[in-house]
């Protein structure tokens, strides 16, 4: 039976619904990346502090953060089961994934890294416990300051090949 204010067939409404939640996905994505343009001030002199800036993404250092790692946790565990969203949610090229590589790259490129990284390989690894250090924090199982000293061991032994960089 269909009410009088509902003439969607049931299927067409989960569609629509669909639809809706990878186009609100998109834009989510969207507007965080132009936040954190806003943010981010590069300068290629530095590229262990434009590595940290770009990390600093990923925690929730302030509300807006916070919300929005929140939203993407939802997305993400409904992605899980909904390969459609899930490609929206996490995309094949990985672009977080080869920013940070095309990074620690550029930096090695100019002598500013240790000898023998694999860029891609720091990348993944940064990334990836960059977003699991940060739901911690959400999470209260660790502090801001404690995921920061630890993002920062590991740029350390990245940048450990620049004297100028280590801190």
């Amino acid at each position: 039976m269909w009410s009088k204010s509902s003439r969607i067939a049931p299927c067409a409404k989960t569609t629509i619904k669909h639809r809706l939640l990878v186009d609100a996905l998109q834009l989510l994505h969207a507007e965080n990346e132009r936040i954190a343009r806003s943010r981010i001030r590069f300068d290629a002199t530095e590229p262990r502090a434009l590595l940290r800036s770009v990390l600093e993404e990923f925690l929730a250092v302030d509300a807006q953060r916070a919300t929005a790692l929140r939203v993407f946790a939802a997305y993400y565990a409904r992605g899980l089961t909904d390969p459609v969203l899930a490609e929206a949610f996490l995309p094949a090229e990985q672009p977080l994934e080869q920013l940070v590589a095309d990074l620690i790259a550029a930096a090695q490129a100019d002598g500013h890294t240790a000898p023998g990284l694999d860029p891609w390989r720091e990348a993944d690894l940064l990334v990836s416990g960059a977003v699991g250090l940060g739901s911690d924090v959400l999470h209260g199982r660790r502090t801001l300051d404690e995921v920061r000293r630890t993002l920062d061991y590991h740029l350390d032994k990245i940048f450990a090949g620049d004297r100028r960089t280590v801190r």
